[in-house]
């Protein structure tokens, strides 16, 4: 006897962890991490906690904050993690899904910390004098070259030392640079090795402290070291120095300076520094000296100047020796021409070239006198404008003459002698001689546009250039099918005349604005729709290389498109369910509805409209309607009686078919766009048939072999077929 048996299953997917933070294997991990799993499944929250998430360090389990949100559980550490340290991160099977369901197996990674970086420690570079160096000088200032800039509050007597043995120097810190520099009191002892150093008390602008304390020693010159003294004069002519040479150190020097004819002695200077004022200096020398003697001359001067200022050039200034012969020369500029010498406002000469004999200090002043031209302005013609700027003026000098219009006329330019120099009517020119200048205006002119709104509304006459002031009468002449409403300029209206006449005192854009007059009901808005030759609810299907369409094509929201070719279609082929293609189809159903509740002024629509003749008008049959017969009776024409705007309505209660071979004529200025055919089924166009008009069918749309659609094929749900067709959108 066989024994009943069980056994056990679980339905659904398992739930996994699909990415982990940090990711195995990850490295250089910032410190303040987190450590997320994330779960292809929601999990229950109260089996994510701390017993299932751990984080170890080696074997040493990290203490930290479990939580769970939006499928992903967080681990977030007390503290922050440790330097180069490898973690591991655990998630045990006691995870589990709403259902219940464990993950398959305990998930493991492991990932590691960033390496502590630790700051760049400032250090001295060099020193000078440098460690061991000897025969320094006694007046030696002890400098220290940091790696890094230093903060100077840092670098002081405290930091910066410099020691006799035990004994301390005594000098002033100061630090600019990058050096710190240690300045002595008094000159340095001959022979004697000196300790200087730098405590870690010195730090650079982030507070860190030199790497280690910088210790280094030197030794001074030692007695009976030798220095030079170097003498030179200032000027070299001024005079002569001696006592110059190699002096033992501690020795008494005597530096003499001796001034040269017309030179007198003011000081001994070095480095730019004054050491005496005294001819014979004498000093104990203690280091190499380079000394300069300063002189002044003591002879007489001649100054010269220009009057004007930069009216001309002079030569023959100078220091000179008393009872010398003395020439200046005076040299005119361009526009200028010399008048004299003076001095203190006295003339002395009225020669270019002036010669003297020098007894005293002068100071002579060079006279010149300006060209003059003069500047001749007048009008052409005399009427036409004021001008002012003419005169007599100084060679050389800036002029502007100005030419201001008066009313009616306009600038046109200035000419000279007949020749063109100037179309600004401030002219400004540099005078280099006489001028006789003439301004030219002439009579201002201004243009009339106009321009019809819409284009086809009329006709329009009177636009042109005409003088400022001149009566000017435009005209505006409707075409058939419009009425003339009013003229505007910048849409502001101006006249409701269609003969405008007015006063030019400026250019004029006139537009002469019509309004249609419209014969049969209102047209039907077809919004968006109106952009596109084919729209269907369910497809677009075609049979016919030669097939041409003119305007968009496109189906919503079944996008399937068969046997149709981009280079079947001038326009855009929507091939996929394209929110525009959407939009149009809402635009399309807004339409029909509009079409399909029209009853005001209706006129019963026959079902057959083959041989006859139809006004504009609102045609409504509750059934069905088409065009069949041959010959005449195959023809439905449609007579706007001349009025373009005249606009027809075809409203159906089921289908609109034409037999093979009908036609509809337009006549009287109809037109395709202001035809709507609303069907309340489907819609059928005979073979080699020529149909007019935009049909607006809820249903399906056939155009069979050959037959030519001069509108638009528009349906609500069903299909659109075509068969070697052509299509124009109107």
């Amino acid at each position: 006897m066989i024994k009943d048996t069980t056994w056990s299953f679980a339905t659904g997917t398992l739930p996994i962890i699909t990415v982990t933070h940090p990711q195995q294997g990850n490295t250089n991990v910032p410190l303040e991490t987190k450590v997320t799993a994330t779960f292809s499944k929601m999990m229950n929250i109260t089996t994510i906690n701390a017993a299932t998430f751990t984080l170890k360090q080696g074997t040493t389990t990290v203490s930290g904050l479990v939580t769970y949100e939006d499928m992903t559980a967080t681990f977030t550490p007390t503290s922050s993690l440790l330097y180069d340290v490898e973690y591991t991160a655990t998630i045990t099977t006691g995870a589990k899904d709403l259902s219940n369901k464990s993950i398959p197996a305990d998930s493991t990674w492991k990932f590691r910390t960033g390496i502590l970086v630790l700051p760049i420690l400032p250090y001295v570079v060099s020193t000078d004098p440098a460690n061991a160096d000897i025969n320094v000088a006694l007046d030696k200032v002890i400098t220290a070259t940091f790696s890094k800039v230093m903060d100077n509050s840092t670098i002081n007597s405290s930091t910066f030392k410099l020691m006799n043995g035990t004994t301390p120097v005594l000098g002033f810190v100061t630090y600019t640079g990058n050096n710190g520099i240690f300045t002595p009191v008094s000159p340095l002892l001959p022979g004697v090795t000196y300790d200087a150093s730098i405590s870690t008390g010195a730090k650079d602008l982030d507070g860190n402290s030199l790497a280690t304390e910088k210790k280094w020693s030197f030794t001074t010159i030692a007695l009976g070291a030798q220095y030079t003294v170097s003498l030179s004069s200032n000027p070299p002519a001024g005079g002569t120095t001696s006592g110059g040479g190699l002096f033992n150190a501690g020795a008494s020097v005597t530096a003499i300076a001796t001034a040269n004819t017309d030179y007198t002695f003011t000081n001994w200077t070095e480095n730019g520094i004054i050491v005496s004022p005294l001819a014979t200096y004498v000093f104990t020398l203690n280091s190499n000296r380079n000394l300069v003697a300063n002189f002044i001359s003591s002879k007489m001067t001649v100054s010269l100047s220009s009057n004007p200022l930069l009216s001309g050039t002079t030569t023959g200034a100078g220091l000179f020796s008393s009872g010398s012969l003395v020439t200046v020369s005076a040299t005119p500029n361009t526009n200028y021409q010399f008048s004299n010498w003076t001095e203190n406002g006295l003339i002395v000469s009225l020669l270019l070239n002036y010669s003297f004999n020098i007894t005293a200090d002068r100071t002579l002043v060079a006279n010149f006198t300006a060209i003059q031209y003069t500047v001749s302005v007048s009008a052409n013609p005399f009427a036409g404008g004021n001008v002012n700027g003419g005169g007599l003026f100084n060679a050389g000098t800036q002029i502007t003459v100005i030419a201001t219009a008066n009313a009616g006329f306009t600038f046109e330019k200035w000419t000279d002698g007949g020749n063109e120099v100037s179309t600004l009517a401030n002219y400004t020119f540099t005078l280099n001689n006489n001028r006789t200048l003439v301004a030219n205006f002439t009579a201002i002119q201004y243009t009339v546009s106009v321009s019809a709104n819409p284009f086809a509304g009329g006709s329009l006459n009177g636009g042109g250039l005409f003088n400022a002031g001149t009566p000017v009468t435009v005209i505006a002449t409707a075409n058939a099918g419009y009425a003339f409403e009013k003229w505007t300029v910048g849409g502001d209206e101006v006249s409701i005349s269609a003969n405008y006449t007015f006063t030019l005192n400026s250019n004029r854009t006139l537009v002469a604005n019509f309004a249609a007059i419209i014969s049969g009901p209102p047209g039907v808005d077809l919004g968006s729709a109106g952009n596109f030759a084919i729209l269907a609810g369910s497809g677009v299907s075609n049979t016919g290389v030669t097939t041409k369409i003119t305007g968009n094509v496109g189906s919503f929201p079944t996008a399937t498109i068969n046997g149709l070719l981009s280079g079947n279609v001038i326009g855009i082929l929507y091939t996929v369910a394209d929110p525009i293609v959407g939009l149009a189809k809402t635009d399309l159903t807004t339409a029909y509805n509009d079409a399909q509740g029209r009853s005001t002024s209706a006129i019963s629509l026959p079902g057959q409209l083959g041989g006859l003749t139809l006004a504009p008008g609102l045609y409504v049959n509750s059934s069905t309607s088409g065009i069949s017969g041959t010959g005449a009776n195959g023809i439905l024409t449609l007579d706007a009686g001349g009025n373009p705007n005249s606009v027809w309505i075809f409203k159906m209660g089921s289908t609109l078919i034409t037999d093979a071979g009908t036609s509809i004529v337009l006549a009287g200025g109809a037109q395709a766009k202001n035809i709507y055919w609303s069907v309340g089924t489907s819609a059928t166009l005979g073979t080699n048939s020529i149909f007019f008009g935009n049909i607006l069918a809820d249903q399906s749309i056939t155009l069979t072999t050959g037959a030519n659609l001069t509108g638009r094929a528009l349906t609500r749900i069903g299909a659109v077929t075509l068969d070697t067709n052509t299509v124009t959108k109107p």
